[in-house]
């Protein structure tokens, strides 16, 4: 610590307690080693946490003033030898250092659980092993992290593997009708806790992946169903997907492009378990080649059966 306890908070001497113990909240939420992972950090705060000592108490701070005492608070020697003091408690040479009860100060910057005294050994990883020191406990903080899923895996639910930064692989399961933007919280896969403070939690915001064959609106998903073109004249049974596997639908007679046939119950699981519904929209396909009896059939329809679908669409006669 340096001889000026005040040049280590930074404040004048004729600073009052609270100006005191601010400036030492300052320096700790700046330079903790649980915050700052900078050793020139650690050794400010190690040096502040030694003048707060010091300086918090009234008695204390009047002798070190009146030169009674010096800046680890130990009696300053008036002419004695070595051997006078070398067993005795005003040793300036001992390697112990006791930077006292700090749970005021830490109670304010980690809440009462990082202000608990634990046992002795240090405060902070810096109070050596002398009897009577204490430390805190302050939980792990919590890591944030992006995963992209695809859709399936989000609507259906399914297991994924995560590499975590120090390289551990984790599987985490992502619920059925997970949303784009949803949080999913690993407990204890954050940082590390500080003395007998828990670790922090991995927290994975999800982004769900577009998917060409599946479109998603709320907890409905539509997805596009090709059909032929006598199928969607004299209707069928078609077999269409859904989250659940293939199922057979029925295709109207007369069926159009762009028309939607509802699946109740086959699209995401939304709050307290219901699902919404899968559309399903028909799409007529030509076949890759109009063959010569296909043209004149629809030749010969066209001469009697003519009609006008963009009229009709737009409100008109056909």
């Amino acid at each position: 610590m340096a001889n000026d306890p005040y040049a280590a908070l930074g404040v004048a001497k004729t600073a009052s307690e609270a100006e005191i113990k601010k400036a030492y909240r300052r320096i700790a939420k700046a330079d903790h080693p649980d915050l700052n992972d900078d050793p020139a950090a650690h050794e400010r705060f190690k040096a502040a946490s030694a003048a707060y000592d010091l300086l918090k108490d009234p008695d204390q701070r009047a002798r070190f003033d009146r030169g009674e005492i010096d800046a680890q608070g130990q009696e300053r020697p008036q002419r004695r030898y070595y051997r006078d003091f070398s067993e005795g408690p005003g040793n300036p040479y001992r390697p112990e250092a006791n930077y006292g009860d700090f749970s005021d100060v830490f109670a304010d910057l980690f809440g009462e659980g990082g202000a608990r005294r634990t046992r002795a050994g240090g405060f902070g990883g810096f109070g050596g092993t002398g009897g009577g020191a204490r430390s805190f406990d302050v939980r792990g903080q919590d890591h944030r992290y992006t995963l992209e899923v695809d859709f399936l895996t989000a609507a259906r639910g399914g297991t994924t593997r995560i590499t975590l930064p120090d390289g551990h692989s984790l599987d985490v399961q992502i619920p059925a009708g997970t949303r784009d933007g949803q949080t999913i919280r690993l407990r204890g896969k954050g940082g590390p806790g500080m003395g007998e403070g828990g670790p922090g939690d991995a927290l994975l915001a999800i982004t769900v992946a577009d998917d060409p064959d599946w479109r998603r609106d709320g907890d409905d998903i539509t997805t596009v169903l090709p059909i032929t073109l006598d199928e969607a004249v004299l209707g069928a049974k078609v077999e269409a997907q859904t989250l659940d596997g293939p199922v057979k639908l029925t295709v109207p007679r007369g069926a159009s492009s762009g028309q939607k046939l509802r699946l109740r119950g086959r699209g995401l699981t939304g709050p307290g378990g219901v699902r919404g519904d899968q559309h399903v929209e028909l799409r007529i396909v030509l076949p890759p080649r109009i063959d010569d009896e296909l043209a004149a059939f629809l030749e010969r329809w066209r001469e009697n059966h003519a009609y006008d679908p963009r009229g009709t669409r737009r409100g008109g006669k056909p």
